[in-house]
């Protein structure tokens, strides 16, 4: 009777711990099913286009390095880097597009910024490249304080090359 008991016992604890090893791990909302889910910059973009992280975690570091003091990703081929400078009446967005281990400007692209303010609400502003800086611009007429949140679409001759940024004001 003694030794069932302590079978028992025995039992039941491996399956307590079981079951608290299993719980304890990190867990993660899936916000994009949520209905109370934020809206997003990422609502608009299609779903079948690779996006570019920062370049925090990189140990490249000299392929990653911000020449500009920006926001860098790293994405296959291409180097972006997102500069945006608060003015007056505005904050200039500055947006390096570059390519190959030369980082050689890429002058042909449609690039487009989508901004989510810091109330929600979201702009898209049209960047032109600037030939003479080599880089791409455009000018986002806000003044507001907060958080933005920034999502550049690239189109290079058909291909795709996207990244997040998000800066304060």
């Amino acid at each position: 009777m003694r030794s069932y008991q302590t079978l028992l016992i025995s039992v039941s604890s491996v399956g307590l711990l079981f079951l608290v090893a299993c719980s304890s791990g990190k867990q993660t909302a899936n916000t994009a099913s949520s209905p109370a889910a934020s809206p997003s910059v990422t609502a608009s973009i299609p779903t079948n286009q690779t996006i570019g992280k920062l370049d925090a975690d990189r140990e490249d570091k000299d392929h990653g390095e911000a020449r500009h003091n920006g926001q860098v990703i790293e994405t296959g081929d291409y180097h972006l880097e997102f500069v945006p400078e608060k003015e007056d009446n505005a904050i200039h967005l500055d947006f390096y597009l570059l390519q190959d281990e030369n980082h050689d400007p890429i002058k042909n692209a449609k690039v487009t910024a989508q901004v989510q303010l810091p109330d929600g609400s979201q702009k898209a502003i049209d960047l032109k490249y600037d030939a003479q800086d080599k880089h791409y611009t455009g000018i986002l007429p806000e003044t507001a304080s907060g958080d933005y949140k920034v999502t550049i679409l690239s189109d290079i001759n058909g291909e795709k090359v996207n990244g997040r940024f998000s800066f304060k004001r």
